[in-house]
């Protein structure tokens, strides 16, 4: 009997363009080989009677549908999800930012705060893929989501990141675009006060001594950066408080600052050193022309003039004021790790606490009060917020007849 001719093997089809991010595969598959694992995808032929027939058009465009449909989620290292109808994490992130902007536009939020909100949706989009559909979420995603952050951020970080992530899933259930609030499961909480100490003792104290805080101002490099210094120590001043402090807020002439916090709207009034108000004057003289229109109003600028604390619409930060401070602390000897510019605000607290008038000291702050004598306070007498104010200057030029003493 003779020998049935072998069928000659099917020639693969070639690329339909360069960039095609599929490769044919000898079962009449589409593959691509993702995380060290081959993911196959339409087909190029079918197999029939053990003979593979060429499908119309090589199937590509069929192939590249359900490869895109899925790649985020496998170049994530997450297992793709089929559910396509309802809210997803995408559009819901975008809702949540409009609002939000919203608010940055009525003055009723700062934009370093908006900024914020917006790193936060980029890692949701990021982790979870935009496609992904809000319902099915489920606690291992936000255990994956925590992991993730954990590893970039410390604890601190990780717990104001939480929760924004929780306000952005709170904003879509009040919003009414998601039918039941998220469940996030058990894992997805902020690190417990003990995470929190333990980090705070392993970082060591992130405060500067009086003589440091005076040879930063002596050695200061120009009068902004002097100015900015003794906002941080006289007036626990942190570095967006000082890139948006208003015109409006500043009175050289009697010596105060009415200027609510940018980060949280919490009212402080702040009693301005003589030292304060001179280095303000002599920066304020030496300020330059406002670089765009919604910069006329801040009272300290850049050579620039731009603004000292800017975010990017992807929400990089550009922090004049922390670079120009780890150059001074670096020139003086003084620099030391996790140790900035937010340290003098730590001075600040400290220091002030020993006035023995934590009331006035937190209204300098801008911190929240919560008790339930809060409620009925309406105003704390200036004479108090002076005398912490005098207490901390006291601490940092304690000799008199100094040079710079009181």
């Amino acid at each position: 009997m003779p020998k049935s001719k072998k069928s000659p093997a099917l020639r693969k089809p070639k690329k339909p363009y360069p960039t095609f991010p599929l490769t044919p595969h000898a079962s009449g598959k589409w593959m691509k080989k993702i995380r060290g694992q081959i993911h196959y995808f339409g087909a190029w032929a079918r197999r029939l009677e053990g003979v593979l027939i060429p499908t119309e058009g090589d199937g590509w465009k069929e192939a590249l549908g359900e490869y895109k449909a899925v790649a985020d989620d496998l170049h994530a290292g997450r297992a793709p999800r089929t559910q396509t109808d309802g809210l997803t994490v995408k559009d819901l992130c975008n809702s949540f930012l409009t609002a939000k902007q919203r608010k940055v536009d009525a003055g009723e939020m700062s934009s370093m705060l908006f900024y914020d909100y917006k790193v936060t949706t980029d890692w949701l989009v990021k982790q979870f893929g935009g496609t992904r559909v809000v319902s099915d979420l489920s606690a291992d995603d936000f255990a994956a989501l925590r992991a993730a952050m954990a590893k970039k951020w410390g604890p601190v970080r990780l717990g104001n990141s939480i929760t924004r992530t929780k306000s952005v899933f709170k904003y879509g259930y009040e919003a009414a675009l998601l039918d039941r609030p998220v469940r996030y499961g058990p894992e997805f909480k902020k690190p417990d006060q003990a995470v929190l100490r333990r980090h705070k003792a392993k970082s060591g104290p992130k405060i500067f001594t009086a003589e440091e805080v005076r040879e930063l101002l002596d050695r200061a490099p120009d009068t902004l950066m002097k100015a900015v210094v003794l906002l941080g120590v006289n007036a626990g001043f942190g570095n967006a408080d000082c890139a948006e402090l208003p015109m409006s807020a500043v009175n050289l002439e009697t010596g105060w600052i009415d200027f609510p916090r940018p980060k949280t709207g919490i009212a402080r009034r702040c009693y301005l050193w003589p030292e304060t108000v001179a280095a303000l004057r002599a920066a304020l003289a030496e300020r330059a022309k406002p670089a765009r229109p919604r910069d006329v109003e801040r009272a300290l600028l850049s050579e620039a003039g731009t603004m000292l604390v800017t975010r990017s619409a992807a929400g990089h930060t550009k922090d004049l004021i922390a670079e120009r401070f780890k150059a001074m602390l670096r020139s003086t000897g003084i620099y030391r790790k996790q140790l900035g510019f937010y340290g003098l605000r730590h001075v600040f607290e400290t220091v002030a606490g020993g006035s023995k008038d934590q009331i006035a000291v937190d209204l300098i702050m801008g911190h929240a009060d919560p008790s339930m004598a809060a409620t009925y306070r309406e105003h704390v007498d200036d004479v108090r917020l002076k005398a912490v104010a005098e207490h901390v200057r006291t601490w940092l030029w304690p000799v008199p007849g100094s040079p710079a003493a009181p």
